[in-house]
């Protein structure tokens, strides 16, 4: 059994509410944690050039051969942030950052050889957010990034002419307490063991017709 497998509409699991949501609550609880403020997502296309560094296997043969490219984690870098609030538009602010998205490229050189060498592309924004100010703990702009290269051309000296699908969520965040409603602890079921046994289905049958 797990959360999802679960049928039994056991209060204590996470899931819908059925009902009156006010019934079973129990305490009123402090829970640390990221509230997001505002955030909005970014979309596109773009065409760079990615110089590789630590390609593996070391010192390939030339000409190199592009395969595919990712980003290596979700986590974009924040830089050459500015946070500007908008004189006539109160609680909005002008958001400018570059955005810098680590990539691994995987390739095949001239002997057929594969191998992988890791760069990154970077990405502007200018948008307006909701940015709060006049709190001792201030929000901080984060983004989350994901990269697909779907196809890529070899300009030498290990660089790749890449066109890459991009995706950026930036948000506007911070670490906060925050008091929640709480229905109590998870109940944690205990896990069901996949079985591929063959007289399963049969041995779940009743004995006898009803």
């Amino acid at each position: 059994m797990s959360f999802c497998n679960n049928n039994n509409n056991n209060a204590g699991c996470p899931g819908n509410i059925s009902g009156n949501p006010m019934n079973g609550l129990c305490e009123r609880v402090c829970v640390q944690t990221t509230k997001i403020f505002d955030a909005c997502m970014l979309q596109t296309s773009i065409d760079s050039t990615v110089t590789l560094t630590d390609l593996n296997p070391a010192s390939p043969a030339q000409p190199l051969t592009f395969v595919s490219g990712a980003s290596t984690t979700n986590v974009g870098t924040i830089t050459a942030l500015t946070v500007a609030p908008i004189a006539d538009r109160p609680g909005l602010s002008r958001v400018t950052t570059t955005i810098a998205i680590p990539i691994q490229i995987a390739y095949t050189d001239a002997n057929g050889v594969a191998g992988v060498g890791t760069g990154s592309i970077s990405v502007s924004q200018d948008v307006i957010m909701c940015v709060p100010t006049g709190s001792v703990i201030s929000p901080v702009i984060a983004a989350t990034v994901n990269m697909a290269a779907p196809r890529g051309t070899y300009v030498g000296d290990n660089a790749f002419a890449i066109t890459s699908c991009v995706t950026i969520i930036l948000k506007v965040q911070a670490d906060v307490n925050l008091l929640i409603p709480s229905y109590g602890y998870c109940k944690i079921p205990q896990c069901t063991e996949f079985s591929q046994d063959a007289c399963q289905g049969v041995f779940d049958l009743p004995l006898f017709p009803s």
